[in-house]
């Protein structure tokens, strides 16, 4: 049997005692290559804790080109070349809206800072994008924005898998920013101009919380 190591500051959720064992089981019965590697599938969860996480930017599923996903929403290694095209969208968006252009598409630097990058599914077969979407991965997900709902937090839902989740959001203090994905078939109706990047910078710092350096 393959190692997983559980996400400490999370491991409380009942999803890990609930469905972890069995998909678990069902991952390592896998006769496919299936990313992220293992040692990463809980990368945004072990580089962003409860107490830490201000803002959740919510994915859809691991890219399924091997090599680029490393267990974070968006994310890839910062060798890859050329980026995925929803995360040059991203970049462009960031840099009209806040004038800031990054180097390379690893957004580690963003989790650290308590930006929760957190796909809808935490694996997928090389090649098959949605591969693991019924696999079982949805209540822990929406675990996460239970908990995370508990003090005020910015969620940003791009398209609607990721909006469809808002329900799962808790009480009237929080930032929700909804817009269309990304994805080349959807920025341009409405995730180009949203400007998400100054309104979550511009919520945190009415919340008395230093604002993300999305340079990072």
């Amino acid at each position: 049997m393959t190692s997983h190591s559980l996400p400490a500051a999370w491991s409380h959720l009942p999803f890990f005692k609930s469905d972890w064992p069995r998909i678990q089981s069902e991952l390592d019965a896998e006769t496919r290559q299936i990313l992220p590697p293992n040692a990463q599938r809980f990368a945004a969860l072990d580089l962003t804790s409860p107490a830490d996480t201000h803002v959740v930017i919510l994915g859809q599923d691991p890219y399924p080109t091997p090599g680029h996903a490393h267990g974070l929403a968006f994310s890839v290694e910062p060798n890859v070349r050329p980026l995925p095209r929803s995360l040059s969208n991203i970049h462009k968006e960031l840099e009209a809206d806040l004038n800031i252009s990054r180097p390379n598409g690893d957004l580690r630097g963003w989790a650290k800072q308590g930006v929760l990058l957190l796909n809808t599914a935490l694996s997928v077969p090389a090649g098959e994008a949605d591969g693991h979407k019924r696999l079982g991965w949805a209540p822990l997900v929406h675990q996460i924005l239970e908990q995370c709902s508990a003090r005020p937090t910015a969620f940003i839902l791009w398209g609607n898998t990721a909006q469809k989740l808002a329900k799962f959001i808790q009480g009237d203090t929080h930032l929700i920013l909804k817009s269309a994905h990304p994805s080349p078939l959807s920025a341009r109706r409405g995730f180009f101009g949203s400007r998400p990047f100054s309104n979550v910078n511009d919520w945190l710092t009415q919340q008395g919380h230093p604002p993300i350096d999305w340079s990072q």
